[in-house]
Formats: structure tokens, C-alpha cells, sequence
């Protein structure tokens, strides 16, 4: 996972603390090493909790985040990638393939750069294109093409196309993939609002993305599917975000009496869809004309 030379020199790092690690900028504290290592084992133990029985599903709300944390180094933010060694950890308890859906704004690079030549993860990104860490692009990954699914899009994509990507892309996936169990990571900086990033998503679209997710989660791996929290730079957002998640989890019906509608028109993200879809071999919805 990560390996043991990093943890070494992000330990001694902390040590010394306060200091800046990257260009992020990520900045560590004296308790850095011993926050992340409980950011980790708390993403670790809701996952034993959802394959042993004990819980249907889970939500670690953890921080650091950590799906720019990469095996040879921290960054982004992140210290240990906390969704990778939850996934890892769900394979050597003797599942077989594991999805991560990652909806934060920021492409999951870490998370990638792990299960890259791991043929029992997929792995599937909705972010931002042209923003921090300028990865990501739909051809990254021409080796595992179904498999590794990145989805760079426009600013202002919102609801409605992440409602198509759920439908074409991302059902499609899952059934071609056929994964176990079903990890999410799940930041909250792809709300409109948000004051470092320029997508259209509302809390209304959160729950409609994690609602979606759980039932794919009930209809392809008996339910079980684990989210663990990554970004989000407006406190309401990130708390409205994480109560629609927990709406979905636990079967409502209704997302949260939250106003928050993106006040912005959507733009046509059509184009770049189905250039995703083609590359990765998936149907390309033709809408019907009228007649």
C-alpha cells in the first residue's frame, strides 16, 4: 500500500512539525502522523464492521482525507489514502473485486496510482478537469479501459449529468465489473458553492448519487458499501452533503429540506460524455428526435 520509507519520513516529518510537505500546500502538525493513522483505521474498521455483519453499510467521517496520498508520498492534503487501504484490506479478508466510486471535485490520483495494474479493483472518478492535481484525463489508463474510468468534466456540471453518468456509466460498470462490495469517496467540494472548485452539484444531487450507489451496492454486492469522506471547503456544505448520504444509507426516500438549488444554468456536458463512453466501450445514448 504505502511504502514503509514514506511512513517513515512522514513520521519523523510530523516530529518536527509545524511544517509545509508539498505545494499543495499540505500542512502537518505535531499530531499529523497519529490523525491520519486514526483517519485510516477508522475507514479500516467500518469496512470489518460491513464484512462481518455488524453494520448493513458505513460512513467514516475521517479527516485527513486521503485519495491524493499516492504509495511513495503524501499530498494534497492527504497523509495515508484512506479508501485504498480500506479496499485493500476488504481483499485480503478474501473478497475478490472491489469498486471505488470517488465524487469529490478533485481527481483521486492516489487512489489510481495504487490499484493502476490491480485487476480486482475498479476504479471510477467523476472531478473537475483542468484543476489540482491535473490528472485524470479519460485516457489515462488505455490498459484497463472499463476498469479504471476517469471523468473529467466542464465546470458547471451538475445534477443532471451526473444523473446521466449514473445511468450510463456508471450502472454499466458495475454489472460489467462485478464487484463484492462497493467503496466511495466522498467529497463534497463538487456542491456549486463551493469556494475552490466550479461544479453544479446540489445536496439534492448528493443524495441522488449516494441513493443510486446503495442500491447498486444491494442489487450487485448484498448491500455492502463503505463511504469515506475526502473534501469540501464550506462547512454547510459538507454537513449537508454527508446528511444526504446518510438518507441514502439508511433507506429514506427523501433527500434532506435543504434549499440550495444551483442558481446557475447547467451546461451541455453531452459531448464529453459520450467521448468517455466510446473510449471505455459503453453505449452512447442517442436521444430520439421529435417526430
Amino acid at each position: 500500500m504505502h511504502e514503509p520509507g514514506m511512513i517513515d519520513a512522514l513520521e519523523e516529518a510530523c516530529s518536527s512539525a509545524p511544517a509545509v510537505i508539498d505545494y499543495a500546500p499540505t500542512f502537518i502538525t505535531t499530531s499529523s502522523f497519529d490523525d491520519a493513522r486514526l483517519a485510516a483505521g477508522g475507514a479500516l474498521a467500518c469496512t470489518r464492521a460491513v464484512l462481518t455483519g455488524r453494520a448493513s453499510n458505513a460512513f467514516a467521517i475521517v479527516r485527513p482525507p486521503g485519495h491524493h496520498a499516492e504509495p511513495r508520498r503524501p499530498m494534497g492534503f492527504c497523509l495515508f489514502n484512506n479508501v485504498a487501504i480500506a479496499a485493500r484490506h476488504a481483499l485480503t479478508s478474501g473478497l475478490e473485486r472491489v469498486m471505488i466510486v470517488d465524487f469529490d471535485a478533485h481527481h483521486g490520483n492516489g487512489t489510481q496510482a495504487v490499484f493502476l495494474d490491480d485487476e480486482r479493483v475498479s476504479f471510477v472518478s467523476f472531478h473537475q478537469w483542468g484543476i489540482y492535481p491535473g490528472t485524470g484525463w479519460y485516457d489515462e489508463a488505455p490498459h484497463a479501459r472499463k476498469r479504471i474510468i476517469n471523468v473529467p468534466l466542464e465546470a458547471g456540471a451538475g445534477n443532471l449529468t451526473y444523473t446521466r453518468l449514473l445511468d450510463e456509466l456508471v450502472q454499466p460498470a458495475v454489472e460489467a465489473f462485478g464487484p463484492e462490495m462497493i467503496f466511495v469517496s466522498a467529497g463534497f467540494d463538487s456542491h456549486w458553492n463551493d469556494p475552490i472548485t466550479s461544479l453544479g452539484l446540489s445536496t439534492e444531487g448528493y443524495f441522488a448519487i449516494s441513493a443510486r450507489l446503495v442500491r447498486l451496492a444491494e442489487e450487485q454486492c448484498g448491500g455492502r458499501i463503505v463511504f469515506v469522506l475526502e473534501g469540501g471547503y464550506e462547512a454547510a456544505n459538507v454537513a449537508n452533503g454527508v446528511e444526504a448520504a446518510f438518507a441514502a444509507l439508511t433507506g429514506s426516500e427523501d433527500a434532506p429540506a435543504v434549499q440550495d438549488a444551483c442558481p446557475r444554468p447547467e451546461p451541455d456536458q453531452g459531448a464529453r460524455l459520450d467521448e468517455i463512453l466510446g473510449w471505455h466501450g459503453f453505449p452512447v445514448h442517442v436521444p430520439k428526435r421529435p417526430a
